[in-house]
Parts: structure tokens; C-alpha cells; sequence
């Protein structure tokens, strides 16, 4: 008889995992078992809760007590007045930030409450280990269903009924990819998945891997059945050890569950998946530079047409989706794309899952229906920019993406209201940024990130981006000239234009962005030799203002150059020519002291 009467539900993604919830976990087992609670309490590890910010975090059922922050040092304290004496402890609880007031239950919290959880259904919900929790949640009964009861045909009517875009970044309607491919002239096809998540701030398609890989797999064999694919394969980053050796597992235990290899469910239909590292090139995201990685061939973009869906994996019809793509694909086929389509924007149906980071109280990741406000985002989700400092921009769509201003901030998000504004949705990486930013810096940061990982085939996105980050560099270190905005504008359309791939057609927008809503901050910089941020080091001298100043040495204490002379109840004093423009004293001041 099943004496279990309560379950913890212990987030076990990378996130918390990095914060200790393997000691979190060992130390509750102990204390446990040593108050002889082991027939009665389970713990559970899951994959990312999505609450990035405050974890280790852990939720406990059947109440839907949220815990955070917490430490192997708190398991006796939880134990003996939690799951004893049924008093949970308040002072793991969660609150907002300024306030007094606890919200025990995780679905109160305002991070969650205004979310959407399609894609990500099963986050912190099952252990993405064991197949069965998948099963217990409708897992695999689409697949049943398309292989059993739908027709090729009938697949691809409901992704396109759906209206769901790829994820990935482009937004193409992943049911007319499909379709493409299915009507394509060829005895072997193949279905592929990009994992080969990259863009700086990301965390996305990590975190639906290491929480619901089935899911994907499903949404995989459900693509394979619609274009009649035989092989499947994952493209992960190797970075990702936790993602993969979840999928290993999740693709053994299908294995074992005759739902991958030959004759799925009885239906006849074969089909199989391997998953295929990659190195970490940013290049290899775009997909036929995956494709050429994948033949173990350099990772490098070609011409196109022709497209993967006449020719792409060794040039035979193929389809690529990514993770959040496949994610969605299940839950379509066994609810219908009309379902799907009755949340979004008259163009963009569904929802999009955002890693939420930067200067933002909550930290996470966030799934929201389309349309909802950046506003919404940043603020009722993200909790707003800590410190009561002042919202500048949130960068969308990471190095080929833009900056959109505190102006936009009401504008909807769908595909085409954000390329409005000069961004672009991208894979979901959502960055903000407060007062303390600057934006020419950024855009050389996004610059220097981009020339890095240029392949270097094509000659506008080699050269051109070297030159523009060459632009930046300078005009950080004081050294702009009359005319550099103009050349930076000029490179900008040209490298767009006539480069290769997606890489180098996007390179630019962090630049133009910036142009559009900071072009003052540039021409601080070139014309009066001043970052406004202050944070450019070579444009900012550092002085301790004596009124803001608390005389705690913080500063002085963090110094790697001996710049700073202090004592105890006394103000603080910078040795301007010692001083080596680390910005630490800047970055550890707590006051905005540090001038």
C-alpha cells in the first residue's frame, strides 16, 4: 500500500544545481530517513523550475509550498516543522522584492501567475528520468495518435491549423517546412533538432532538455510519421552535460517502450533518433551549417536554394526544428491545431518561452502567451530592475537581435511588432538593461561575439564585421572620429545585405538599434570624449563622492591595485594614478559612491 503523502519536488536543472541541490538533496534524504519519514515523504528531482533567480527552490505537494534559496543546513529545520508538524518554514518563503508579505504557494507568485505553460507543461512537474511520469501526462499518446489514426496529410493540416512558427529564431510556419519537405522527391528523409543553443544569455532550449526530453522526441517522431522519415538526430551543444545525458536516457527508455526503432506501437512505422555533439561554434545554429557539421564536414553555411527541404542532410529532404518548435508538437496533434491557434496575435498563435536575465529582480526562464507586453515581461514577471535603478533597454534576440527602449516597452509581443521596433524575437533570450549600461559598449560586446564566431566564408560578414567592431573598439577607448557613425551605418546595411547566412544578415542590429534609440550616447563619446554610463574605462576618472560615501571599505577591500586608501568610519580616497580603470570598485559599491 502506498504510504507516500507527501511529495518535494526539488529542482534539478543546471541553475540550481550550480546554487547546490545535489547537498540539498542529500541532506533531506538523511534527515529523512533518520526521523523515519522515508515511507511517507518522496523527493522528486526535476528539471528546471524556471524561478532561476532564487533557487535551489523546491515545491512541496500536495500544499504547493514554495521553498527558496535553500541550503543542506535548513533540511533539519524543514523536516522536523514542515513535513512533522505541517508548519512550513516562513522564513524559506517567498516574497517579493520591497516587500513583507510571503506568498507560500508557487502559484500565487506573480513570476508564475501571468505565465503560460504550453512548451514548457511539464517544467518542475515530473523527473525527467523516468519515463513513466512522462507517460502519466498524455506522454506519447500524440505520437499513438499520428501514427495510429492520422494520415501524413492530416499531420501537417494541423501544424499549419496551429500557426506555429519556428522558435528558433526566423519564424517560419514549421507546418509549411514540413510540408515542403513531405512533398519533396526522395526515399530517405530525415528530421533534425538544433540544440545548438548559442546566443549569449540563452537558456531556453537547455532547460526544456533537461526537464521534458520526451517531449521532444515525441514531436520528432510525430514530424518523422508526417514526411516519412526513418532517422532522427538531436544537434546539442556539448556544453550541455545535463541536457545530454538526459536525452540519452529518455532515448533508451523509448527504445525499451518500442516507441523509437522499428514498428512504433505496432503501427509499422520505423523511426530513430541519436543525439550528435556539437562543438560550440555559434555558425553551427544556423541549420545548414549544422547539417555539414552533422556530415562531419566544417561547419559552414551554403547558398540556398537549394533549401534543406529538398536538399539537406547529405543532400536529401530534410526538416529542422528547434527544441521549443518540437516541444509545441505533441500537444497540437492531441488537441488540435485549433486549440494552439486560440492563443497569440493574429500572426503569431501560441506562446514563446523567454530566458529572462540581466539587470531584472527575477532571473528565469518565462513562457508567455504572444501579444503580451514587454512591459509585462520586464516588469509583472521579471519584477522590475533591482535597486530601484532606472529601466534603459531590454536586448532581444541576442547578437542578431536589438535593443528596444524604455519608449517600446508597450509594444506586443509577436514577430512582426518586434521587428517594428528594431529587434527581432529570436531563439527567446530576453536581456535587460538598466542605467548603468552602455549601449556602444554593448553593441561592441555583441560585435566582438559576432566577429568571433564568423565562419569567415563569406567576405561581408568576415571583413565587415571586423571592421565595424574595429569602429566600437575605438570609439570605447576615446579614439572616434567625425564620420565614424556614418561608416558604422554604411557597414551596417552592407554586411546585411550581401552576407551568406543568418549570422552575418543579422550582425548589425545590435548597432542599428543602438544608432536609433542612443545615437546621442555615441556622439558623447566621439564628440565630447565622455561615456554618460560611465563605463567605458578610458573615458571616466574615478572619484569617491564624500556624501554618498557609508565608509564600509568595500571598495578598498576589492581593489586589486592598491588604489584606494581607507580606514574604519572614513571616506574613502582614490589614487588616481595607481588607479587602473578595473571598474571593481564601481561594480562593488553598494552606494553609487564611486564616481
Amino acid at each position: 500500500m502506498n504510504k507516500i503523502r507527501m511529495q518535494l519536488m526539488l529542482c534539478g536543472g543546471t541553475g540550481c544545481e550550480s546554487t547546490g541541490s545535489d547537498g540539498v538533496k542529500e541532506a533531506l534524504e538523511q534527515e529523512i530517513k533518520k526521523q523515519g519519514l522515508a515511507e511517507e515523504v518522496e523527493i522528486i528531482v526535476t528539471g528546471c523550475n524556471g524561478f532561476c533567480a532564487v533557487g535551489p527552490v523546491m515545491v512541496v505537494h500536495p500544499e504547493g509550498i514554495f521553498y527558496q534559496k535553500i541550503k543542506p543546513g535548513d533540511a533539519p529545520e524543514l523536516v522536523e516543522e514542515h513535513f512533522l508538524k505541517g508548519r512550513p518554514v516562513k522564513r524559506l518563503l517567498y516574497k517579493e522584492p520591497g516587500s513583507r508579505d510571503l506568498i507560500p504557494k508557487m502559484d500565487d507568485i506573480p513570476f508564475f501567475s501571468s505565465q503560460m505553460f504550453r512548451a514548457m507543461r511539464n517544467k518542475g512537474l515530473i523527473d525527467p528520468e523516468i519515463i513513466d511520469e512522462y507517460i502519466a501526462r498524455d506522454g506519447y499518446f500524440a505520437a499513438a495518435k499520428a501514427l495510429n489514426e492520422m494520415t501524413p496529410d492530416g499531420i501537417v493540416d494541423e501544424m499549419l491549423a496551429s500557426g506555429l512558427r519556428g522558435r528558433g529564431g526566423a519564424g517560419f510556419p514549421a507546418g509549411m517546412k514540413w510540408r515542403f519537405a513531405q512533398q519533396a522527391e526522395g526515399d530517405v528523409k530525415y528530421v533534425l533538432c538544433n540544440a545548438d543553443e548559442g546566443d549569449p544569455g540563452a537558456f531556453m532550449d537547455r532547460s526544456i532538455l533537461e526537464s521534458d526530453p520526451h517531449a521532444v522526441l515525441e514531436g520528432m517522431i510525430i514530424a518523422a510519421k508526417a514526411i516519412n522519415a526513418h532517422k532522427g538526430y538531436i544537434y546539442c551543444r556539448s556544453e550541455y552535460p545535463l541536457a545530454v545525458k538526459r536525452l540519452g536516457i529518455a532515448i533508451i527508455q523509448a527504445k525499451e517502450y518500442g516507441l523509437l526503432g522499428e514498428d512504433i506501437l505496432g503501427s509499422g512505422f520505423d523511426f530513430d533518433i541519436e543525439v550528435y555533439q556539437g562543438a560550440g561554434a555559434f555558425v553551427c545554429g544556423e541549420e545548414t551549417a549544422l547539417m555539414r557539421s552533422i556530415e562531419g564536414k566544417r561547419g559552414m553555411p551554403r547558398p540556398r536554394p537549394p533549401f534543406p527541404a529538398h536538399k539537406g542532410l547529405w543532400e536529401k529532404p530534410t526538416i529542422l526544428n528547434n527544441v521549443e518548435t518540437l516541444a509545441n508538437v505533441p500537444q497540437i496533434i492531441l488537441k488540435g491545431g485549433e486549440w494552439y491557434a486560440s492563443v497569440g496575435t493574429e500572426t503569431s498563435k501560441g506562446t514563446k518561452v523567454f530566458a529572462l536575465s540581466g539587470d531584472v529582480n527575477n532571473i528565469g526562464l518565462v513562457e508567455i502567451p504572444m501579444g503580451t507586453s514587454l512591459r509585462t515581461l520586464v516588469y509583472d514577471i521579471g519584477g522590475g530592475v533591482p535597486k530601484k535603478r532606472k529601466f534603459k533597454a531590454v536586448q532581444l534576440g541576442g547578437p542578431s537581435g536589438g535593443c528596444v527602449p524604455e519608449e517600446h516597452l508597450d509594444t506586443p509581443i509577436d514577430y512582426e511588432a518586434i521587428a517594428k521596433v528594431g529587434a527581432i524575437m529570436g531563439s527567446g533570450g530576453a536581456i535587460v538593461m538598466d542605467n548603468r549600461t552602455c549601449m556602444v559598449d554593448m553593441a561592441r560586446y555583441f560585435m566582438d561575439f559576432i566577429q568571433d564566431e564568423s565562419c569567415g566564408k563569406c567576405t561581408p560578414c568576415r571583413e565587415g564585421t571586423k571592421q565595424m567592431l574595429l569602429i566600437l573598439e575605438n570609439i570605447c577607448k576615446g579614439k572616434g572620429r567625425p564620420g565614424d557613425i556614418e561608416r558604422l551605418e554604411e557597414l551596417a546595411h552592407v554586411v546585411s545585405r550581401s552576407s551568406l547566412c543568418g549570422l552575418g544578415q543579422t550582425a548589425s542590429n545590435p548597432v542599428l538599434s543602438t544608432l536609433r534609440y542612443f545615437r546621442d550616447e555615441y556622439e558623447a563619446h566621439i564628440e565630447e570624449g565622455e561615456c554618460p554610463a560611465k563605463v567605458c574605462p578610458d573615458l571616466v576618472k574615478f572619484e569617491v563622492d564624500p556624501k554618498l560615501c557609508k565608509r564600509c571599505g568595500l571598495c578598498f577591500k576589492d581593489c586589486p591595485s592598491d588604489a584606494i586608501t581607507w580606514k574604519k568610519k572614513e571616506v574613502a580616497v582614490i589614487d588616481k594614478d595607481k588607479c587602473v580603470k578595473c571598474m571593481s570598485c564601481y561594480d562593488r559599491c553598494k552606494f553609487d559612491a564611486i564616481m
